[in-house]
C-alpha cells in the first residue's frame, strides 16, 4: 500500500492529515505489520528526495479497525506541540460515524460515563460511577439515516477515552456493526468496524486559521449506502 490522492485530505509545511484505511496500524506493534506512520514517512522521503530520517510527529490515533482521520507534524515539533495542547484544552472538534442496530430507542442524546482501561485486553470498561483509576468521558449523539436493519449515528466526542465510542454503546447493548471485541454477533471480512473519524474542525496552530475537513468512508455497502441511498 501507498499514499496517495485518496488519503491525504490536507498537507503543508507543518501538518499531513490521512484518511486512514480500516485495518492499518496507526503505529507499529509487535506484529511487525506496516504502519501509517511507516506509510507517511516513505511518502515524505520521495517527495523531499530525503535519504535519511524525517522528523514526523503522531497528534492523534484511531483504533486499527477504525477507518478516518489520522493528524500527523511535519518538519519540526513546534506544530506538534501546539497539536497537542489543541487536544488537550479541547479546542478541537471531532465527529465520527458509526453504524449500530436500527432498534436503538434514542435518535439523539449525551451518554457520560467513567471509563478505565484493561491494558492486558486492550478494552474498555465504562461504569455509571467513578471506580479507581477511571475517567470521565462523554459524548453527544444523533441519528443520520436509517437501513433496513441499521442506523447511521453522528457522534461528538467531547472527551478522548480509550475506545469510547465502541465502549459504550456496547455497554447500552447496541454494538458497532462489526466490532466482536465489544459484542457484535459477527465480524466483517475484512476485519473493520463500521466506525469512522468523519470530520475534525479547528485552528491551525501556526497559521491560525481555521481548518474544517471531512474523510470519506470506506468503499462498502453500508458506508455507501449511508452517503447515496
Amino acid at each position: 500500500m501507498h499514499l496517495d490522492d485518496h488519503n491525504i485530505i490536507f498537507e503543508d509545511n507543518h501538518l499531513i492529515i490521512i484518511n486512514k484505511p480500516a485495518g492499518l496500524l496507526v503505529q507499529g506493534d509487535n506484529t511487525g505489520d506496516k504502519s501509517l506512520i511507516d506509510l507517511v514517512k516513505e511518502y515524505l522521503k520521495i517527495k523531499y528526495s530525503k535519504k535519511g530520517n524525517v522528523f514526523l510527529g503522531l497528534v492523534n490515533r484511531i483504533d486499527r479497525p477504525t477507518s478516518g482521520i489520522v493528524i500527523l507534524s511535519t518538519k519540526t515539533s513546534k506544530a506538534l506541540s501546539r497539536m497537542n495542547s489543541i487536544f488537550k484544552n479541547r479546542e478541537i472538534k471531532k465527529l465520527y460515524w458509526c453504524i449500530i442496530s436500527k432498534s436503538f430507542p434514542k435518535d439523539h442524546g449525551t451518554l457520560t460515563g467513567w471509563f478505565r482501561k484493561n491494558s492486558k485486553l486492550n478494552k474498555s470498561f465504562v461504569y455509571d460511577k467513578k471506580v479507581n483509576n477511571s475517567k470521565l468521558g462523554s459524548l453527544k449523539y444523533k441519528k443520520i439515516k436509517d437501513f433496513k436493519r441499521y442506523s447511521l449515528f453522528e457522534v461528538n466526542l467531547e472527551t478522548g477515552r480509550h475506545h469510547q465510542i465502541r465502549t459504550h454503546f456496547s455497554k447500552l447493548g447496541y454494538p458497532i456493526v462489526g466490532d466482536l471485541k465489544y459484542g457484535a454477533k459477527r465480524s466483517l471480512k475484512d476485519g473493520s468496524i463500521h466506525l469512522h473519524s468523519r470530520r475534525i474542525i479547528f485552528q491551525h496552530p501556526i497559521k491560525k486559521v481555521k481548518i474544517d475537513l471531512i474523510a470519506k468512508p470506506p468503499k462498502n455497502a453500508l458506508w455507501t449506502a449511508s452517503l447515496f441511498d
